[in-house]
């Protein structure tokens, strides 16, 4: 099943559930489709489903800021060798080459890479575990990660919740266009068979007339 249809088969307490849940989840260092998950879920809340936009922004904040700091938490506290276990575990997302490119990135950025690295999918996966390998100071962690998860989850929830209205209003008048449209393509038609059919009756009723006699003959 996609996504947002499998969101639309359960309630909506449900709905802020599993997106906080995904979303921390994957803030904690799993990778898990939490961008994904939102976007649906904002989507549907835009559709009139009962999902509230602010409820959802929130949930999905809260679920980026506590997952970020148990992921900043397990990654003090691992160290290392956490690293070389996850690159073990997924060698797709933490490979040597990605960790070091985010580890560069962490050493020139430092908290503007906690802060942007939630708007990259793979920075995001990565910025609570290794902040925390990185022994980066947690209040200047705690500080980027609230910003982060506050810009990227509740921007992206308002963004994809008023784009959804705004397309569904558009839908709606281009619908009703078409129907204008296919109304007078239809009286158009109606108008100009009408007329063909008058002609053609007033021809053959010319054709029948007999032809006048000339006196005399």
């Amino acid at each position: 099943m996609h996504v947002q249809e499998w969101l639309d088969s359960v309630p909506a307490g449900a709905v802020y559930a599993v997106v906080a849940l995904v979303i921390g989840l994957e803030s904690l260092g799993i990778p898990l489709p939490g961008e994904i998950i939102l976007v649906s879920a904002a989507l549907m809340s835009s559709q009139h489903t009962g999902i509230n936009p602010v409820v959802l922004g929130a949930c999905a904040t809260v679920g980026a800021v506590v997952g970020d700091s148990i992921g900043y938490a397990i990654g003090r506290k691992g160290g290392r060798p956490l690293l070389a276990w996850l690159a073990r575990k997924f060698p797709k997302h933490f490979s040597e080459g990605h960790v070091a490119t985010a580890e560069r990135s962490f050493e020139k950025w430092g908290m503007w890479a906690v802060f942007f690295g939630r708007f990259v999918a793979l920075l995001r996966i990565f910025a609570g575990p290794l902040a925390g390998v990185l022994r980066m100071p947690y209040w200047k962690f705690l500080i980027a990660n609230v910003l982060g998860g506050i810009c990227w989850a509740g921007g992206t929830t308002a963004v994809i919740y008023y784009v959804g209205v705004v397309a569904e209003s558009w839908l709606k008048k281009f619908s009703w266009l078409g129907l204008v449209v296919a109304v007078l393509i239809g009286l158009g038609s109606m108008l100009v068979l009408r007329r063909k059919a008058k002609q053609a009756q007033a021809a053959h009723r010319d054709a029948e007339e007999p032809e006048p006699v000339a006196a005399g003959e």
